[in-house]
């Protein structure tokens, strides 16, 4: 536990470079300024720029969002209110969608990014997506940016009522989700879509999550296939299972907080083949850990800052979700 000031941007400065001059990985150990938006993607999306400096342009209809984000020349898409969606809307290359305010956003269907890369979206209400659409699904896509959403659904349904709030699959590599909210809902975020997609999906799937706020999700919290994922500092309460790798996955599970939750971390239900996970200054809060083997994935090939999990309840509540950018 932390008794001493915060280090300011100086002191953090000199902190790596003596880190880095030792020939060390750093990783600090720091609090996060609660709400403080990021203003690019730490983790495996890191480079994501979206449309950049492109002059945004804002919708406030399906069509015209549709319009909007085709195509792959930079653009910055602001959505007005919320839109009532059918099915999904794919978006372009070299994209940022960004919600107007606290409540814009999209009902009944989703957002897609198929075979585009370099995409952001952020600020965003979306919720109940009908099946067979997902809240956000990223197909075969690179350079994604999921940051300061808030997913929700209901669980007044059976578990297939909905689809996912955020799946990740057919090879997507190069993602970070972040600073989202995913309430009330069966299956949160799935990465690697079935078990015979080896030959496509092994060396891919890297995925971040970091200061996510999982409420009332019953499982995929998130669900590993194939890849390599980093899930630290979440927040995670009322889950049957949470964090579950499997199929050789491999899952970095790191400074996370879990209440009201049955197994934190499971790497060997559901599939032909268990996964690996490696477990490191979680507040497991009584619950489970299923862990058969453990992972190799001790150290991310990225800088980050992982704050610990004593902190991690104030920040995550008082950061995530849309209208907090």
């Amino acid at each position: 536990m932390r008794t001493s000031p915060p280090r300011t941007h100086a002191q953090r400065s000199a902190f790596v470079a003596v880190a880095a001059a030792l020939g060390t990985a750093a990783v600090l150990a720091l609090p996060q300024s609660a709400g403080a938006a990021d203003s690019s993607p730490v983790g495996f999306g890191a480079g994501t720029t979206g449309g950049g400096s492109a002059t945004a342009v804002t919708v406030a209809t399906a069509a015209a969002f549709k319009t909007a984000v085709t195509g792959t020349a930079a653009k910055v898409v602001k959505v007005n209110g919320l839109i009532s969606l059918s099915g999904q809307i794919d978006i372009g290359s070299n994209t940022t969608v960004l919600g107007v305010g606290s409540s814009s956003g999209f009902t009944g269907g989703g957002l897609r990014l198929k075979k585009v890369t370099n995409v952001v979206v952020r600020n965003l209400n979306i919720s109940k997506p009908l099946k067979p659409a997902d809240g956000i699904e990223v197909q075969a896509s690179t350079k994604v940016w999921i940051d300061h959403n808030s997913f929700s659904a209901d669980r007044d349904h059976d578990k297939d009522y909905y689809d996912g709030l955020l799946d990740i699959n057919h090879a997507s590599d190069y993602v970070t989700v972040s600073w989202n909210t995913f309430k009330d809902h069966f299956k949160g975020s799935l990465v690697g879509h079935s078990d015979n997609n080896a030959s496509q999906d092994t060396g891919h799937l890297r995925v971040t999550y970091h200061h996510n706020h999982f409420s009332n999700v019953y499982s995929r919290i998130p669900s590993l296939r194939f890849g390599t994922g980093h899930f630290y500092d979440n927040y995670v309460v009322g889950a049957e299972t949470a964090v579950h790798s499997r199929m050789g996955a491999q899952m970095l599970v790191e400074n996370n907080v879990f209440r009201s939750t049955a197994v934190a971390v499971t790497t060997s239900r559901d599939s032909d083949a268990d996964g690996y996970a490696n477990l490191t200054g979680n507040d497991l809060g009584g619950a489970a850990t299923e862990v058969s083997q453990v992972g190799t994935f001790t150290k991310p090939p990225y800088s980050y800052t992982a704050e610990p999990a004593s902190s991690v309840v104030a920040s995550v509540t008082s950061g995530a979700g849309a209208g907090k950018l």
